[in-house]
């Protein structure tokens, strides 16, 4: 039998719950706010410029890439950290961040290399805008404040120096051969056949100027004696592919 004391113990628990949240629900102050902010901000500018600057652009040399990289990992954390300040769910941020990049990435192909460095920048700036910065101290007085949680910034560092030290290895012309392919409309169907095989490949790499190191044979058209022929080959240190992906004038922007 429910007795009016249990009804006098569940107001008080009631209320000590009520006491919990709005402890709890203590706000910064608009100098810490600003902080956060600058903190985010500024370390995912940091690292994303390390990034684009020092292993993208130093083989791509594509500025329109570059700015689009730069901007968006900008734009992409300053909308998960007002997303994250209101009743709005980050799956709904990255969902809309996902729709505007298929409206526009649809229109034209990406380079796979590209492709990944967004991707990247993507969640690095949705790990920076969503790391804890700050901490709640003092929960069961009655002042509760925030302040810095320094091991927290720490640890977000340490993540972005991780991924960067994870691409540094990997673009290392130590660990890896750079290939690249171009596709070539050859006139001399006549030594597409297996037969003629090493004397096809002496003839692109003295037509062309790289040493292929292995190629596919495509379309051929008997009519007009040309066929499509993808070469590989072994890039130099500091020499970029990019270009060979493109296949029409317009795509070639010279910066």
């Amino acid at each position: 039998m429910i007795t009016m004391q249990d009804f006098g113990e569940y107001n008080i628990a009631d209320e000590n719950l009520l006491d919990v949240q709005t402890i709890t629900d203590a706000m910064m102050t608009t100098a810490q706010s600003i902080s956060e902010l600058c903190i985010r901000f500024f370390m995912n500018l940091l690292v994303c410029w390390i990034i684009v600057q020092f292993f993208y652009y130093r083989k791509s040399r594509r500025r329109d890439y570059y700015f689009t990289f730069m901007l968006f990992s900008s734009a992409m954390l300053m909308l998960l950290y007002i997303m994250g300040n209101v009743e709005v769910g980050v799956g709904l941020t990255l969902g809309l961040f996902a729709i505007f990049g298929v409206i526009r990435y649809r229109t034209e192909t990406v380079p796979i290399r590209e492709m990944t460095y967004l991707f990247v920048i993507i969640a690095l700036a949705a790990m920076n805008g969503l790391a804890p910065v700050y901490k709640l101290v003092g929960a069961a007085t009655a002042s509760p404040h925030y302040e810095l949680a320094s091991g927290s910034v720490s640890i977000m560092a340490l993540s972005n120096a991780l991924v960067i030290g994870l691409i540094w290895l990997l673009e290392s012309e130590k660990l890896l051969r750079h290939t690249s392919a171009k596709l070539i409309l050859y006139d001399r169907i006549d030594l597409i056949v297996p037969e003629k095989r090493q004397e096809l490949i002496e003839d692109l790499e003295k037509r062309v100027g790289v040493k292929v190191e292995k190629l596919e044979i495509g379309h051929v058209d008997f009519l007009r004696d040309a066929a499509f022929i993808k070469i590989y080959y072994t890039l130099e240190k500091g020499q970029s592919g990019s270009i060979d992906t493109l296949t029409r004038a317009k795509d070639f922007v010279e910066q």
